[in-house]
């Protein structure tokens, strides 16, 4: 037998020899025999004492309790409970099926492989540029042109050259976790499709223009509807245009034409703001021309039937009374004649006795005047 009872072999049970508990021969001495068990085990329950809280006092169970009920407790917790932040949302699957939803907070679950958490930022707004590239170097950060994405073709057949960005947030966890692989690259290959599409239905100098407002609302209008039509559980809050140019080769072409537009607007703005002051004046200087014609036709309406209607009772009353009214009208005609004319009345029976005949009579009426003085004397 391996271990036998020989003088100075390896067995347990005699020699110098030590066991496979023992502590190895000691010097001159005899075999110390096979050890102790409890012995092992005192010295155990002595180290764990130290190690803990109130240790050197006997064995007792109920520290064991406490370690395992601790020990349970963490693991319970570890493997039956997750937290939510604030700015996510809990999507717990059971059996790789969507089971149910988790607000923020603490919530509860099954341990791994039976339920699966996923917490998406649901709140966070992303973007994502297209036709530039973000190169970070050192403590700042710069825009690098990409051609590919930003060289687009409009309906007139220009080539425009835009750059825009997309922001973004989750509408849905669920779509958004499981219905796309890749949310940025998605988000970025629809927003530049949206943009060509809306470029391509228009020209090229409203875009450079006043337009850009009109193709913003259009390309996220566009862009939404497409994820919404993916599933993508995606909400587009915003279409922003950063740079929209002509290609960098005909840049001053381009510029020198639109300098010429600005002309032709300007001019035209002149143009329609004289109008817009010698029209009103013409158009009211009308209406008087034509307001004084209409009155004067009223007077002159007027009258004609003023006279009209006198005739008609001058003669009704020459019917009524003829000599009377031959008179009146008489006098009334001298009356308008001599009252126009100077006059002088003469009484005929002293008329060749008191006046001259040849004697100017008109200058002596008049009111002489101042005579000037001439040499001192009048």
């Amino acid at each position: 037998m391996p271990w036998s009872n020989q003088t100075g072999g390896g067995g347990w049970k005699g020699g110098n020899g030590g066991g496979p508990w023992g502590q190895g021969p000691r010097g001159g001495g005899s075999s110390s025999g096979p050890p102790d068990l409890e012995e092992l085990l005192r010295r155990s329950q002595d180290r764990l004492r130290r190690v803990l809280p109130g240790g050197g006092g006997g064995t007792n169970p109920a520290v064991f309790a406490i370690i395992v009920i601790a020990i349970a407790a963490f693991l319970g917790y570890s493997f039956f409970t997750f937290r939510v932040q604030p700015d996510e949302v809990g999507v717990v699957l059971r059996f790789g099926s969507v089971d149910r939803e988790r607000p923020p907070g603490l919530n509860w679950r099954l341990p791994y492989p039976i339920e699966r958490v996923y917490t998406p930022k649901v709140t966070r707004t992303n973007s994502v540029s297209i036709g530039m590239s973000v190169v970070e170097g050192g403590s700042s950060t710069q825009g690098r042109d990409v051609p590919a994405e930003s060289l687009m073709l409009t309906g007139d057949e220009n080539i425009v050259d835009i750059d825009f960005v997309v922001f973004w947030q989750i509408k849905n966890a669920e779509d958004y976790l499981f219905n796309i692989q890749n949310p940025d690259g998605t988000v970025k290959a629809a927003a530049e499709s949206a943009m060509r599409e809306v470029v391509g239905r228009s020209d090229i100098q409203p875009i450079l223009t006043q337009a850009r407002q009109i193709t913003e609302t259009q390309v996220q209008d566009l862009l939404q509807q497409t994820l919404d039509d993916y599933g993508a559980g995606i909400q587009i809050n915003q279409v922003q245009l950063q740079k929209v140019d002509p290609p960098a080769e005909v840049i001053d072409a381009f510029r020198d034409v639109q300098a010429a537009r600005a002309d032709q607007e300007r001019m035209q703005n002149e143009a329609q703001t004289y109008a817009n002051r010698v029209i009103p004046e013409a158009r009211g200087q009308a209406a008087q021309i034509v307001q004084a014609a209409n009155a004067y036709r009223d007077q002159i309406v007027a009258e004609a039937r003023g006279q009209a209607d006198r005739f008609v009772k001058v003669f009704e009353s020459y019917r009524a009374a003829p000599e009377v009214t031959r008179r009146r009208i008489y006098l009334e005609t001298m009356e308008q004649v001599f009252g126009k004319t100077d006059k002088i009345l003469i009484d005929e029976e002293g008329a060749t006795e008191n006046v001259v005949p040849y004697l100017p009579l008109e200058p002596l009426n008049r009111v002489p005047s101042a005579v000037p003085a001439t040499g001192g004397q009048p």
